[in-house]
């Protein structure tokens, strides 16, 4: 393990055990992954393993891993930025600067886009995205007809909001998503741009980390391509280095960095929304930043997945501590849980990960909650067998039953280990809270809203219309 610290004379006022990151790396047979740390003036990184599998290319301190979502924090700070300005203002509808969004532009803000509130799906249009402009994806495909619940009312992570707010700086800027990001805030901070699979941009100098798909009871471990989209490209499509992750999070810390954020931006990235309720991903959202409540202080940050990769940014600010881990394999979310407790016990007060669990003993499902409920492109289907039993299909995929709790939360088995694992909630409607009306399923933070079902034709279909 090589250890890098920022200030060579100087003693680190943390460390971790030798070996730690090379132990859970081959753990979770992980092929490379990089660490940095940041407190009290000092930023300790290690790096291990290799780029791609097998390859002898080992990972430097310099080496981009496709961070997935942590692009959001990228995106969200710099239309925050822009905010600090007094280009945008976070509470006008996002017509008011973007023309032909239509009914939508009136009834969502940059507010809500940042913090997932503004009720569009997750992905549609599928089937456009290896071949839409940002523009072309957000005019079709980010409409009112694709919101699943109203502006401002709930949380349902949106990869299309960040890709609006994407198109918001560029429509600001006058500049692509990609040359702007690299010039206000890239650049700024030092750090070397690589975009993945962004026409028009510049192939990065430095390495890149291959992302692989690891398969931990066959052994097996196989590099894997990235498939991230121009048209969605604001909410993932960015690589940088655990390092430039901790430059980044330096915003949030102490004064953070006035010339580029003012501070008074920054907390309002951290403030977590109150109709913001990320259940089953965090304790709060705010204008860019998931919020992690700790008996100490709370932490913000965000995940990132790409294709067989997971990467990790956690903030304290009260206490100043940066912590941002990248892996190049899929199984880089068991190596961080592991690397939380290794973390915890050198006396870093970091917020440990907490499972979502359902709420309380089993109990009957609640009334009316069998039907068709869709967010994008994904469907769910639940149906109600004779016995009184409730079943969830996902895009057509098995009918898995549901164990019922309270707060109307329900577990699924495990089929791998039989366990009773957390699955999801329902949600009452929220515009109309005295007719208890199931509005919609959340799953992984994302609403999927209730569906007028039409036909029976399939056999889903069938059992549903009997369901009633």
């Amino acid at each position: 393990m090589n250890w890098l610290l920022r200030e060579e004379t100087s003693r680190p006022t943390f460390s971790l055990p030798p070996g730690v990151l090379s132990a859970l790396a081959r753990r979770h047979l992980a092929p490379g992954a990089q660490l940095a740390i940041h407190h009290d003036g000092e930023t300790v990184a290690s790096e291990v393993g290799e780029l791609e599998f097998r390859t002898g290319r080992r990972v430097p301190r310099d080496a981009a891993f496709p961070i997935g979502s942590i692009t959001k924090c990228f995106t969200a700070t710099l239309a925050m930025i822009l905010v600090a300005d007094g280009d945008v203002d976070p509470d006008l509808p996002i017509g008011d600067y973007i023309p032909g969004l239509g009914h939508l532009g009136g009834r969502t803000n940059l507010r809500q886009l940042l913090s997932h509130t503004s009720g569009l799906a997750d992905i549609s249009g599928m089937e456009d995205l290896s071949t839409m402009t940002l523009r072309r994806y957000v005019v079709d495909h980010a409409r009112h007809a694709s919101l699943v619940l109203r502006p401002g009312t709930g949380f349902s992570y949106s990869n299309p909001g960040y890709a609006l707010a994407g198109l918001l700086i560029e429509t600001i800027t006058g500049m692509t998503w990609a040359e702007a990001i690299e010039a206000i805030l890239l650049r700024p901070l030092e750090i070397k741009p690589a975009f993945i699979s962004l026409p028009g941009t510049t192939p990065p100098a430095h390495p890149v980390a291959t992302g692989h798909s690891v398969n931990v009871i066959a052994g097996r471990t196989r590099p894997v391509r990235q498939s991230a989209a121009p048209a969605i490209a604001p909410a993932g499509a960015l690589a940088v280095s655990a390092t430039d992750l901790v430059k980044l999070g330096m915003i949030h810390v102490g004064a953070g960095v006035p010339s580029l954020l003012p501070a008074a931006q920054a907390a309002r990235m951290r403030q977590a929304v109150p109709c913001a309720d990320p259940f089953g991903l965090a304790d709060g959202w705010g204008m860019g930043l998931a919020v992690y409540r700790h008996e100490a202080a709370d932490w913000v940050g965000h995940d990132g997945n790409a294709d067989g990769t997971a990467c990790y940014l956690r903030i304290d600010p009260a206490d100043g501590w940066v912590i941002a881990l990248t892996t190049n394999a899929n199984t880089g979310a068991g190596l961080w849980r592991d690397l939380l407790a290794e973390l915890a016990r050198a006396g870093i007060p970091v917020a440990l990960p907490r499972s979502a669990a359902p709420g309380g003993p089993p109990t009957g499902p609640p009334a009316g909650c069998a039907g068709r409920y869709a967010n994008g492109d994904a469907e769910y289907v639940v149906t109600a067998g004779s016995n009184g039993s409730i079943h969830l299909s996902v895009d057509g995929e098995n009918f898995v039953p549901l164990t019922w709790h309270e707060d109307l939360t329900f577990s699924v088995r495990d089929p791998s280990g039989g366990q009773q694992v957390f699955g999801g909630r329902f949600v009452r409607d929220p515009d109309e809270p005295g007719t208890g009306r199931i509005h919609g399923i959340q799953v992984g933070g994302r609403l999927a809203g209730r569906q007028f079902f039409r036909q029976a034709a399939s056999p889903a279909g069938r059992r549903l219309a009997s369901a009633g």
